[in-house]
This record gives C-alpha cells, sequence and structure tokens, in this order.
C-alpha cells in the first residue's frame, strides 16, 4: 500500500498541470490567471485535505529536487544571450541586496522587536529574500531559531510568495513596464517579435508536437543533453564542501545550460523550452502544497506575517525605485525581485508570466549570487538588528 501511495501522489503532482493546462485554454478567466497561479491555488488545497498519506511529504522533498535542476538547463537551450548582461547583473544585484536589507529593517523597527529571537528571524529572513530557503535553512542552524518558529516562517512565506505572484501576474509586470517606459536596455524590434512570437505559442498547444514520432525523438534528446548537464554539474559540485553543494550545482547548471544554448544541434531542440515550462507547472504545484493551514495562528503570528509582509513588498518598491534611477529595463527589474524575494527556482515561471525567455539569464544571475552572499548577509542583518 505504502508504494501505491507513492506512485499515486506523484502521478497526481504530474498529471494535473496537464488538465490545468488544458482548462486555461477552455476557460477564459483561467486563462488569464495563467497555469502558474492555478496550479499554485490547486497545490495549496491539496496539500491540506484531511485525508492525505503521510508519504506526501517525502515526495514534496522530492519532486522539487528533481524538476528544478532538469528545467533549468531545458529552459536556458535555446535563449539568446547579450555581453551586456554583467553590467546589468551588478546594477540589479546592488539594488536587490540593498532593497531587502532596508525593508527588513523597517519591518524589524515596527514589528520586528515585538518578536522572541526578533533579530534572528531578520536574519532569516534576509537570507530568505536574498538567496533562498537554502540560505534560511542555515542562518536557522547558526542561530538556534526553535523549529515551529522557523516552520512558521516558510508557511507565511508560501501564502505570501501567492500574494506577491498574484500581484506580478495580475497588475505588477504591466504596471511597471508603462512606469519605466522602456527607458533604457530598450526591446529591440527582434526581440519584439520573438517575445510577440511566444504570447501567441501560450495561445496554442505546444505539447501537441511531443506526442508524435518527431517529438518523442526530440524529447528523449532533449533529456539526454539535460542529464548529461546535470551530471556534470553534479559530479564537479560535489568536490566541493556540502554547504557550497547547492550554490556550485545551480551555477554549473546554469553556465552549461548557457554554453549548450551556442550549440547550433542543441539550440534546434525547439521543445525544450516547454518540456523545462512542463516541470515548473509540477514545481509550482508542489510548492504550494507544502503550506500548512494548520500551522498558521494568525493571531499569535501577526507581527511575525507583517514583519514579512514589509519585507517583502517594501523591498520590491525600493528595488523599483533604485532599478527606475539607475536606468534597469522593467523586466530585468521584476525578474531580478523574483530571484531575490522566491529564489532562482521560480525565476522560469516568471520569464514566461512576461513572456520573455530572455530575462532567464539575468534572474538566475542575479539569484546564484544571492545564493552565495545571502548567509553573509543574513548574519551581519542579525548584528545589526541587535543593535536597533
Amino acid at each position: 500500500m505504502t508504494i501505491l501511495n507513492y506512485i499515486l501522489l506523484v502521478a497526481i503532482f504530474c498529471i494535473t498541470p496537464a488538465g490545468v493546462i488544458w482548462l486555461c485554454r477552455k476557460v477564459t478567466i483561467l486563462g488569464k490567471l495563467g497555469p502558474i497561479m492555478v496550479l499554485y491555488a490547486v497545490g495549496m488545497i491539496f496539500g491540506n485535505l484531511p485525508f492525505l498519506p503521510e508519504q506526501i511529504t517525502t515526495i514534496q522533498d522530492l519532486l522539487p529536487n528533481i524538476m528544478i535542476p532538469l528545467a533549468i538547463p531545458m529552459m536556458l537551450f535555446g535563449c539568446s544571450f547579450s555581453r551586456k548582461e554583467a553590467g546589468l547583473q551588478v546594477k540589479i544585484v546592488i539594488s536587490g541586496f540593498f532593497s531587502v536589507c532596508t525593508a527588513v529593517t523597517i519591518g524589524y523597527l515596527l514589528f520586528g522587536h515585538h518578536l522572541d529571537q526578533g533579530a534572528q528571524v531578520g536574519s532569516i529572513i534576509t537570507g530568505m529574500y536574498t538567496g533562498g530557503t537554502l540560505n534560511a535553512a542555515a542562518l536557522q542552524t547558526i542561530f538556534r531559531i526553535n523549529s515551529e518558529t522557523f516552520v512558521l516562517i516558510n508557511s507565511y512565506d508560501i501564502i505570501i510568495s501567492f500574494v506577491y505572484f498574484v500581484f506580478l501576474f495580475s497588475i505588477g509586470i504591466n504596471l511597471f513596464r508603462k512606469l519605466y517606459k522602456q527607458h533604457s536596455h530598450e526591446i529591440s524590434q527582434a526581440d519584439q517579435e520573438e517575445i510577440a512570437q511566444q504570447v501567441e505559442q501560450t495561445k496554442q498547444n505546444p505539447y501537441k508536437k511531443l506526442l508524435s514520432r518527431k517529438g518523442f525523438g526530440q524529447m528523449i534528446r532533449i533529456l539526454g543533453v539535460t542529464l548529461l548537464v546535470v551530471g556534470v554539474s553534479a559530479g564537479v559540485a560535489l568536490l566541493f564542501p556540502e554547504e557550497w553543494f547547492m550554490v556550485v550545482f545551480i551555477l554549473l547548471l546554469t553556465t552549461l545550460g548557457v554554453v549548450c544554448s551556442f550549440i547550433r544541434p542543441v539550440k534546434k531542440l525547439d521543445a525544450s523550452y516547454d518540456i523545462g515550462m512542463y516541470l515548473i507547472y509540477i514545481f509550482s504545484m508542489v510548492i504550494a502544497s507544502m503550506a500548512d493551514f494548520s500551522r498558521l495562528d494568525l493571531a499569535a503570528g501577526s507581527y511575525q506575517l507583517a514583519f514579512m509582509l514589509v519585507a517583502v513588498f517594501i523591498s520590491l518598491f525600493i528595488h523599483a525605485v533604485i532599478c527606475r534611477i539607475m536606468k534597469v529595463d522593467a523586466d530585468s527589474m521584476i525578474i531580478s525581485s523574483v530571484a531575490f524575494i522566491n529564489s532562482p527556482p521560480f525565476v522560469p515561471m516568471a520569464s514566461a508570466a512576461m513572456g520573455n525567455k530572455k530575462t532567464l539569464v539575468t534572474g538566475l544571475g542575479a539569484g546564484i549570487v544571492g545564493y552565495a552572499i545571502g548567509n553573509h548577509l543574513g548574519v551581519l542583518m542579525e548584528k545589526l538588528l541587535s543593535i536597533l
């Protein structure tokens, strides 16, 4: 029965996105929300059903660790890249880190100082919103935050992330594009045509072609190249200390994915982006299913919730202002905010929502820097907040 539970849960997580994609093409309101937002809602409801078997926690830990390493290189294979990325990365990293640290400080002065271990909670939030859960877990170990508080932080984070994505995907992207007026880093005519083509393709079913013999053959080739990239990346990452494994692993996945995009036979595998996107859909549902409503004591945790809300939305506002001043384009600002607030695994879904896959490298690059520096920044913030 245990094995059947595992098989059933994996099947639900892997097949549900196909059904959601179909519904989004048939139901107008769902189509406007998009598969990612619908899967977030479905995942949150599914994860809180009372009769789920205990094996779901194992699946929730396992599937994201499989989906993301496969999805990142797949979604990079067909991308085109510019040499201007280096200067852009410096700007958005400076802006992103400053924005998060400032917002966390404001949140601490308003709400965080009411919390037990408030400075340490601020440290974890800083690491989480410049790097990711990896950094938050490391900082929790450093400062020995009690497990109940840490679980609550993660549960709130999923809910807040959902609200954050609803804002971005519903009005935020268009709002920032209008406010920025693409002041600099203008999208070229060729890029506009490619983006328009991507948006048009989202109205069609990109997975039909995979059902043909030719499509199946391409899928096998894509999987083969991807597994090679994953294998090499993991092999090299294992040579580093355990705490550096994820940083090195994702860095190599991204680097090799970019390298492969310059290899003509790989670049011609035009189904790679769509396959990678489907893996992101699975990831979205799994992550959302981790939100445990039973642990969300809104009365007792109101200060913590408010602290985290300030950290996310004030940092987004500050980041938007600074990037506008530094003449960073709207899409790069948005994708870097997603990378910092939600970590690199969420970058592909934001890129897809914007209909601009050229932002993938920008977002992943910013997120990787966050992974690398998030722990150090979190420790420094704890020292700062402790004296306020």
